[in-house]
């Protein structure tokens, strides 16, 4: 459930297909432009794993955004990233691990990737049209064109005005489970220091540190 944590994002069904493809692209820039001048972000959301209508498991967790820097923290797992290095802390076995991760390992932590996706082998469509939590929203559907790809499709709505995400629903191949992101909290213009994007070994003094780079 926790691999592919988060980001994020009116069907005109009169519309040719061509058309309403260039139109969820233009959606995704919009969502993608209005996170880029939201300065820092902090999201809390949930995740819940859905199999055949019932839910398998839940769990909270809040985001902290800037640019490409996030902190990502859930009841049993922090991971920081500054832009190259990554540590994610494992609460309970008390040890962190080190690495340089890749573009697409980075897709399936940042759920905020998601939004730059259909420049990366995934053709966007628009959905059809819906409201969510009393808020007009656009449902724009990504489907992986590689057939190897294990992260299947991805539905986001994000609201009409403000372009801010709101619920992000993820299905990998082959498997009955999808995994859904429901954004609870959004919170635009914070100003975080680099540092917060960093493992502070003072706050773990007695982490072990396992470097994989």
């Amino acid at each position: 459930m926790r691999k592919y944590i988060f980001s994020v994002l009116i069907a005109l069904f009169s519309l040719p297909a061509m058309a309403q493809q260039q139109q969820a692209k233009v959606i995704l820039d919009k969502a993608a432009e209005a996170f880029r001048k939201a300065g820092g972000v902090r999201a809390d959301f949930t995740v819940k794993a859905v199999t055949n209508g019932l839910v398998e498991g839940a769990e909270k967790g809040t985001i902290q955004l800037k640019g490409e820097k996030f902190v990502l923290k859930t009841s049993d797992i922090t991971t920081w990233f500054d832009g190259k290095t990554q540590w994610s802390y494992v609460t309970k076995n008390d040890e962190v691990n080190v690495s340089n991760p890749t573009q697409e390992e980075l897709q399936q932590i940042n759920p905020y990737a998601f939004l730059y996706l259909y420049r990366k082998g995934f053709s966007p469509k628009l959905g059809g049209t819906k409201t969510y939590r009393g808020k007009a929203v656009w449902e724009v559907v990504l489907t992986a064109g590689n057939q190897k790809q294990e992260l299947e499709q991805i539905t986001l709505w994000v609201t009409k005005d403000t372009y801010e995400p709101l619920y992000i629903l993820l299905r990998q191949r082959g498997r009955q489970t999808r995994n859904e992101i429901t954004i609870t909290s959004y919170q635009t213009n914070q100003n975080y220091a680099d540092r917060v994007f960093m493992f502070d070994k003072r706050q773990y003094p007695n982490a072990e540190v396992i470097d994989l780079r």
